[in-house]
C-alpha cells in the first residue's frame, strides 16, 4: 500500500521526537542565557552551574550551550527571567519560571492562558511567601501543601500541562497535594 511503509511510520515518530526534543532544548537554553546575565562565569554563578550541568544531562550539544551564554552580549538576544504568581482551584497557589526576550507577550500569553484555564492573576510576593526556594536545585518548595479534592487535583493537572507547553515557560509549582 502506498505511505503505509515501515519507514514512514518510523519517519514521523522520530519527527515527534525530535519536535520534542528541541522543545527542551530551546527551554533549557533560554534558561542559560537568563542566568548567565547576572555572572556568565558558571564557577560564581551556580544557577547557571547547575543549569549547564542539567543541560549536558538533557545531552545538548556544548557548542549549543555556549552560544546561549554568548548570547547575553547581544542586545537582540537578551533574555530575562519571569516568575509569575496565580491562584487556582482550591486556593491553591502556582508559581510559573519563565524566560522570555519579550516580556509584554510572554505575560500577555501566559495572563490569556489564565483566563481560558480559570486562575487569578496575583500581584508579585502575594504567592512567592507561600514557597522557599532549595539554593542547591533552585526550585520552588511549598511550605505547606494544600488538600483539594479529585476533581480540582484533575484541574491542576491539566493546568500545569497546558501552562508548561508555552515555549517560555520554564516550570510550574503548585502547593496542591497532588
Amino acid at each position: 500500500m502506498a505511505g503505509h511503509s515501515h519507514w514512514a511510520g518510523i519517519k514521523h515518530k522520530k519527527e515527534a521526537e525530535d519536535k520534542k526534543r528541541g522543545a527542551i532544548f530551546s527551554k533549557i537554553l533560554s534558561a542559560i542565557t537568563a542566568s548567565a546575565r547576572t555572572n556568565p562565569n558558571p564557577e560564581f554563578n551556580p544557577k547557571l552551574r547547575s543549569l549547564i550541568e542539567k543541560a549536558k544531562g538533557l545531552k545538548v550539544p556544548q557548542e549549543n550551550i555556549q552560544k546561549a551564554i554568548e548570547r547575553v552580549n547581544s542586545a537582540s538576544e537578551a533574555q530575562e527571567e519571569l516568575l509569575v504568581e496565580a491562584y487556582g482551584p482550591g486556593g491553591t497557589a502556582f508559581l510559573i519560571e519563565a524566560t522570555t526576550n519579550n516580556k509584554n507577550r510572554t505575560i500577555s500569553e501566559i495572563k490569556s492562558l489564565f483566563n481560558d484555564l480559570g486562575l487569578k492573576w496575583a500581584e508579585p510576593g502575594s504567592v512567592r511567601w507561600a514557597f522557599e526556594e532549595d539554593t542547591t536545585n533552585f526550585i520552588w518548595v511549598p511550605k505547606f501543601k494544600q488538600e483539594i479534592n479529585d476533581e480540582d487535583k484533575n484541574k491542576i493537572k491539566e493546568i500545569i500541562s497546558k501552562i508548561e507547553e508555552n515555549p517560555d515557560v520554564q516550570k510550574v509549582y503548585t502547593n496542591a497535594n497532588l
